[in-house]
């Protein structure tokens, strides 16, 4: 069991439940602040304009697996819909339809607290891979302790909860559309979803989060490496190490519902793979991150969690961000605990309600 470790952060320490310092266990890892260039002079980086290049690198080095990011143009008002609405315990639940880009609109759940006063923090919530897509978030369907969008509501925030493509109530073929990944659609879309809530009167558009469990774990990711409108991000059971994942097989990476390139170009090898979740990880630092990595996670072994956090760190450190990256480990297998949930949310109180 790893040393329990102290950080900056007001968490407890609860039964069960490992809290870490990232950076404090060491493995080996690619150095993210060395870039060579294509003449293949290597150059070591120093600074955040250096850093910010690099940066620009691992973004270019995504797309090239999930496809391009839409450009900036092909954005439109969101424009939201009503389908159906209903009060429960204090909260407003609307059933919406968003625009994402011309002729699609995204089915989700928005929950407003009925007794806020005052633009609060509004948080995207993201699914696991789940037939009920949105509603389980919602708190309307699956595991309780995937509420997360119900429970955030009633701790004050703006909740906005959309399907994935091809969950819930949304039928989309991103492939027959232009995109060469689902991933990608689900990255416009949630940057769509950002553009919704900052439209919100009841939602400060400069405090914006998002959290996920698995699916929704690693798209969360994706977003905020996208998206610097995002200010915390947190993530459950959502990434390894491609290496470690199932021994470096990426089939699960690789079918039309994430990156198909990942096999057609890549061949489901690791070591070809232009980007990992190292990359994923700095390219949101300085903003921050929450980890939750169960000790038991079948879908993402742990020691890979580490592998990557460690190797992102030397980016916060330089960035002067390092207690920005916090990672958990419950002693549980791929969920996410009462325990882990609190502690998340104290994050998140952290970052968007007390100005940090």
């Amino acid at each position: 069991m790893r040393k329990i470790l102290r950080h900056s952060l007001a968490l407890f320490l609860l039964s069960g439940l490992i809290i870490s310092l990232a950076g404090q266990i060491k493995s080996p890892a690619a150095d993210l602040l060395v870039h060579r260039n294509r003449s293949g002079r290597i150059k070591t980086i120093r600074s955040e304009r250096q850093w910010e290049k690099q940066r620009k690198n691992i973004l270019e080095n995504m797309q090239d697996v999930m496809g391009p990011l839409p450009a900036i143009a092909a954005k439109v008002s969101p424009e939201p819909e009503i389908t159906e609405e209903f009060s429960k315990d204090g909260i407003r639940f609307r059933k919406i339809l968003f625009a994402s880009e011309k002729d699609d609109r995204v089915p989700a759940y928005l929950l407003i607290p009925e007794d806020i006063s005052g633009p609060v923090p509004g948080i995207l919530c993201l699914h696991q891979t789940i037939v009920a897509g949105k509603a389980e978030p919602a708190g309307l369907a699956g595991n309780p302790n995937l509420h997360y969008a119900l429970e955030l509501a009633r701790r004050g925030y703006v909740t906005l909860a959309p399907d994935y493509p091809n969950f819930g109530d949304y039928e989309y073929d991103p492939y027959r559309n232009g995109y060469q990944s689902a991933t990608m659609k689900g990255i416009w879309n949630h940057m769509a979803a950002v553009d919704l809530l900052q439209s919100l009167p009841e939602v400060d558009p400069g405090r914006i989060g998002c959290i996920g469990h698995s699916l929704g774990g690693h798209n969360t990711l994706f977003l905020a490496a996208f998206d610097k409108r995002i200010r915390a991000a947190v993530t459950s059971c959502g990434f390894n190490s491609f290496r470690k994942y199932y021994g470096g097989d990426l089939s699960g990476w690789s079918h039309k519902g994430y990156m198909p390139r990942i096999a057609t170009v890549y061949d489901k090898n690791p070591d070809r793979m232009p980007f990992d979740f190292p990359e994923v990880l700095a390219a949101i630092s300085p903003r921050a991150v929450f980890i939750s990595a169960p000790l038991h996670d079948s879908n993402f072994e742990v020691s890979g969690v580490w592998d990557c956090v460690n190797a992102a760190m030397p980016v916060y450190e330089l960035l002067n961000a390092s207690g920005n990256i916090i990672m958990i480990n419950p002693d549980a297998p791929h969920d996410f605990p009462d325990e882990a949930r609190q502690a998340a949310y104290e994050f998140l109180d952290e970052k968007l309600k007390n100005g940090s």
